[in-house]
């Protein structure tokens, strides 16, 4: 526990000596690039203005997070299981990705407000393809001697997928699931770059704004830290989900 703790906060010493000693080596101003001291100080003065805004992205997040895992996971399930939708639909998804989601979302905004709704919606759209293409490549890959058993057994092909190529499919749903918890956020804030009245995306267009490039920072780091904890929790709460012994029951 010592030695994991230890790998974690060397890489944030040393990025913070290295922020200072930048700031102090090209005697930066603080409207350009604030010392990591006078961002702290932004932080804690501002810790309940900031917490109100992070408030809005977290729940944001959360929802798209929540949302797009489920609908991902039901449009891989159907896509694995019908190849009229993987001639019709695989196609359109692919193509989906060739669209900026910068473009889409003004678009968004136009159609569901500047309320919660259409961050939740780009954060959806954001980690939905990730989602629904690792589950699906998984389930495309369970292992033949496995299914060639199940048909010899005289299973149909509802009880094949739910007893066999999902649970085999779940770690390929847990990696769709790490990216997810990345790549939420960046939709969340991409909506509130684009409109918004709350959130940590509007505080930072409002801090740089008004020049308050600490307060910005300060906004930012939040974001960091939020996202690196819903990944690790994310990662921890897959990592005992598939360690569980009826986790792959299923398919053994």
């Amino acid at each position: 526990m010592k030695y994991k703790s230890l790998n974690m906060l060397a890489p944030i010493a040393l990025a913070l000596i290295l922020w200072q000693s930048l700031v102090v080596a090209a005697d930066l101003p603080p409207f350009i690039l604030p010392s990591p001291l006078r961002v702290a100080e932004a932080l804690w003065k501002s810790r309940a203005l900031i917490g109100e805004h992070a408030l809005i992205t977290i729940a944001e997040v959360l929802i798209g997070l929540g949302l797009g895992a489920v609908l991902g996971g039901l449009s891989a399930i159907g896509l694995a299981a019908s190849p009229l939708a993987r001639t019709l639909l695989r196609p359109m998804l692919v193509f989906s990705q060739a669209i900026p989601v910068f473009a889409l979302a003004p678009i968004l905004t136009l159609w569901l407000g500047y309320g919660l709704w259409s961050k939740i919606f780009m954060a959806l759209l954001i980690i939905y393809f990730p989602v629904t293409s690792a589950s699906f490549d998984a389930l495309m890959r369970t292992p033949r001697d496995w299914l060639d058993m199940a048909n010899v057994m005289g299973g149909s092909r509802r009880r094949i997928m739910w007893h066999i190529r999902i649970p085999a499919a779940l770690p390929g749903f847990a990696s769709g699931l790490r990216l997810a918890a990345v790549y939420a956020p960046i939709g969340a804030i991409i909506g509130e770059w684009v409109g918004a009245s709350k959130g940590l995306g509007y505080l930072m267009l409002l801090a740089n704004g008004r020049a308050k490039i600490d307060l910005m920072f300060a906004a930012l780091i939040v974001l960091a830290i939020f996202t690196l904890l819903l990944h690790a929790a994310i990662d921890r709460a897959c990592r005992r989900w598939l360690d569980r012994p009826d986790s792959h029951a299923g398919a053994s």
